[in-house]
């Protein structure tokens, strides 16, 4: 695990909490503007997605949400910070900018350029 200070490890746990709060609140809303969340049943609404919901902007928010989980589980079992290619730590400053990170900068531009996200075209 990268050497954060105990100060540092409760900054990035709160930090880590409170986006994966911003993100449930944002799925919550873009599902709520077409149904009523009352009487929200999760299976019958992924049966039937309404047409006017962003699907791909939910699918990166539920994907980030599970990269937060990840992290939380990391920083619990003190193995966080540490990039997954290299090894190295990623700091601390990024990890509070983008609390889910996985890569320090270096490798996240290498993975970046090698796997560029681009516009998928679609049939």
């Amino acid at each position: 695990m990268a050497n954060f200070t105990d100060n540092q490890l409760a900054q990035l746990k709160t930090a880590l909490q409170q986006r994966y709060l911003e993100l449930q609140n944002e799925v919550r809303n873009e599902l709520a503007h077409t149904q009523d969340m009352e009487n929200f049943d999760v299976t019958e609404y992924l049966n039937n997605i309404p047409d006017d919901i962003d699907t791909a902007l939910v699918d990166r928010q539920i994907s980030e949400m599970r990269e937060l989980e990840m992290s939380m589980k990391y920083l619990s079992e003190l193995e966080f910070g540490d990039c997954i290619d290299c090894g190295n730590e990623i700091g601390f400053e990024r990890l509070i900018a983008y609390p889910s990170a996985q890569r320090c900068v270096i490798c996240q531009s290498q993975y970046e350029k090698a796997f560029p996200q681009g516009p998928n075209p679609s049939l």
